[in-house]
Order: structure tokens, then sequence, then C-alpha cells
């Protein structure tokens, strides 16, 4: 089988080193790609830690996937050696489900096959991700990356672009609407621009004064600290949208009061218990929406891309030279970066072990 130069972890607490992993043959629906960049996702540090007690190792993380087609299986015919083309979060799923056969095949029924640490549906082999120099998926899970788009700064889009703009599109954020963006991370800098972009008035809810300028420079028109109950307060009732980035525990009771009534409170960062317990009074009493939402289905992520590209939409992005990937895990734990890194796969050259 073709192997592949890449970067694993192979145990929770070895960290991520260099590592010969092998590729399989090129089916006849496949696509082969070069892997030019890929993005830095907190979902990464998650597996290769073990934080979630599901990783197999070795794991090789990264799912925001950019490079050049270099060969498509005979059945191709939607891409061709020379494309630039992106892979995202998913690189399979039934495909005869209901949510599949909408497009929505992160909602797959049998589970989609993510694109690292999942099973191959056909030769039950464990998935490696983009922290390598090389990749083939099924084409119907890549993307084409259009032309006025950096290819590196795209790389965020097919994770943290598209995480946040399907709930805004699928609720139907419009201009009129106000739209409250919790956090400041990887996500939220998106879901700033994407509420912006759809005509929303946007604002801001940050923990620290320090980001204020930082929120406005991304387009917010208004920033609450959230830890002052006075500036809380007078916000209460205002909100049609809450689109929620925290990833980890946090009191939603506070958020919930700043919606008007039919107002939605949508998770996009949360996977563990609510804690504390939410006061479900509020949302009877208005009518109110806790929501969630993930990731969004191919057909979307197609669009999430063409839209940044009319929109002159990028993820801001560091650039990373991969031999210091430990690093920067270490980084983006402490919320150091602005907003995403992104390996170089150029620096891999030369790192196989």
């Amino acid at each position: 089988m073709p192997t592949a130069n890449a970067y694993a972890a192979q145990s929770e607490a070895s960290g991520l080193a260099p590592l010969t992993i092998e590729r399989r043959e090129l089916r006849g629906d496949d696509v082969a790609i070069e892997i030019d960049y890929c993005g830095v996702c907190h979902t990464d540090i998650h597996f290769a830690q073990n934080d979630w007690g599901m990783t197999m190792y070795p794991v090789v993380p990264g799912h925001e996937i950019i490079g050049r087609v270099t060969a498509v299986g005979e059945h191709v015919s939607a891409f061709q050696p020379g494309d630039t083309v992106g892979v995202g979060c998913m690189v399979d799923s039934c495909r005869h489900c209901e949510p599949c056969q909408q497009g929505l095949e992160q909602y797959c029924l049998e589970g989609p096959v993510v694109t690292y640490n999942g099973i191959d549906r056909h030769d039950g082999t464990v998935t490696y991700g983009g922290y390598s120099d090389s990749v083939v998926v099924n084409e119907h899970f890549v993307v084409r990356i259009p032309e006025q788009l950096d290819p590196a700064a795209a790389a965020p889009l097919l994770c943290a672009g598209i995480t946040t703009y399907s709930p805004l599109r699928h609720y139907g954020v419009k201009p009129g609407h106000k739209v409250g963006v919790i956090g400041m991370g990887g996500l939220g800098h998106m879901g700033i621009k994407f509420a912006r972009a759809l005509g929303a008035e946007v604002t801001v809810f940050t923990r620290s004064p320090d980001k204020v300028s930082e929120a406005e420079a991304q387009g917010a028109h208004q920033v609450i600290i959230s830890t002052d109950e006075e500036q809380m307060q007078a916000a209460a009732g205002q909100f049609d949208f809450m689109l929620d980035t925290v990833p980890v525990q946090h009191d939603l009771n506070p958020y919930i009061g700043l919606l008007r009534y039919d107002g939605t409170h949508i998770l996009v960062g949360l996977l563990e218990p609510v804690e504390p317990p939410l006061q479900a009074g509020p949302l009877v009493m208005g009518r109110k929406v806790l929501a969630g939402s993930l990731i969004g289905g191919m057909p979307e992520t197609q669009e999430v891309l063409d839209f940044c590209a009319d929109n002159d939409i990028a993820c801001d992005v560091e650039m990373l030279d991969i031999r210091k990937l430990n690093e920067a895990y270490e980084r983006v734990k402490k919320g150091d970066v602005k907003y995403r890194f992104v390996i170089d796969m150029a620096t891999l050259k030369g790192t196989a072990s």
C-alpha cells in the first residue's frame, strides 16, 4: 500500500511525533490529494490526549485539509489532477438514510465516518487525518476551493467556518436580526464575520475587556462584557439568536435571559452536560429554543466556501511549522492564538520516522 509521512500521537501522554502511515490504494470513486495545509482544531487536541476516552492509537489528527489532486479513480468526473480541493470533518456516510439523501451527511443515521479516528466502511481500517503529506478520500466528501480564497486561510473554513455558518443559515439569520456571539476564539470570530455578512446586527459576549477592540475589528457592532451584571441586564430580551461557541461548561441561564420571545440559543461548542442546570421557566414563558448544531453537510460545506469567496471572508490564521505542533497545542489550550493555527505541510518534509 502507498505510504505517507505524518505526525501522530501514540498515547495520551506521548505528544505528537513523526510516523509513517499507510494510505489505501485508489478506489474507483476516490481522489488522491497531496496536502498543502491543515488547520489545527481544538478537537484534534481532545483526540490526541484522549480527553473523551475514545481515541484509537496511533491517531493522526487533522480535519481542515487543503491540497492538490494528484490522481482520481476511474469513475471520478468532478475532479482532475491539479485541482485545489478541501476535505473537512467527514470522509464517508451511509448515503442512503434520510439525512444523507438531504445532503446532511453529518447527521447520518448510521453515523458519518470521521476524517480521523473513524472506521472505514469498506475495509474496517482506522482513518488517519490531515497531519500528513497525502490522503485518499471518496470524491463525494471532497470540496472545491474557489480561486479567490487563500488556500491556507481557507483550511479552517472546513470546520470552524462551516460550524458557525450552518446554524446561521439554518435558522434564517437575515438583515434586521440581532445576533449575539458568545466567545471570541476560532469559532467565534468566524461567527461574527458570517452574521455580519448576512446583514445582522452583531454583539460579541466575552469575559475579557482586552478583547473589545479585537471583536470590533472583526466586525462586531457592540461588545458586552459577560461578567458585568449591569451590561448584561441592559441587554435583556433584545436578541433573536445567540451563537454559543464556548467549548467548556458555562452558565447558559444569563444568555437565555437576553433572548427576545421566540429567540434561539444555539450550541456549537459544548458537548458536555449543561452545568449549572438550565432553568426551564424562561424557555417556557418566552417560547425560546435551546438548540444544537453540528458542522454541515457536503452541499453546505461547498456553499460556505463559495459564500466566503463572494464576500471576501477568510479565517485569521497563524502559520505553523509542524515541528512546533506540541508547543502549538499548549498555546491553543491557553487561548494564545488568533485565531487558528494552520500547518504548512512543506515543513513535514524530512521529518518522517
